[in-house]
């Protein structure tokens, strides 16, 4: 573990984070974390706490920190589309080998009502790529 605590840590809350600067330089040499913004990964808004004026530097670290949490959420929306695949395959292999009628039955009209949605957009979305490259 590193001895070096961070300037500012970000506490990941939904659409964003609670961004606190960190202070060891007290005379009580404790952790102590002051928030000065709050920052919104939709749409990109920082709004300072309280009468706070965010520096330079502040303003500097948030948008860093907001990059690459978008990055991060970007990939993790990736992975999760991948997992779903593997799901969708495993289903596949359920159905066959192993699904009796009564689970057959409790699972089929959501899963074919789900499946006849993400074609349909599926489809849609790609003629609409293709007609652009057009």
């Amino acid at each position: 573990m590193s001895t070096e605590l961070p300037e500012y840590y970000f506490r990941v809350r939904e659409n964003g984070a609670f961004v606190f600067k960190v202070d060891t330089q007290n005379r009580h040499r404790r952790i102590e974390m002051d928030q000065i913004a709050v920052v919104n990964t939709r749409n990109g808004e920082v709004k300072p706490h309280g009468n706070r004026t965010l520096s330079n530097e502040d303003m500097a670290a948030i948008h860093d920190w907001l990059e690459e949490r978008r990055d991060l959420l970007a990939a993790r929306d990736i992975d999760d589309i991948l997992r779903a695949v593997d799901t969708l395959n495993h289903t596949a292999h359920w159905v066959q080998t192993r699904a009796e009628d009564g689970q057959l039955e409790m699972v089929t009209d959501s899963l074919l009502m789900a499946m006849h949605d993400l074609r349909t957009l599926l489809v849609r979305k790609k003629a609409e790529r293709l007609m652009r490259e057009d």
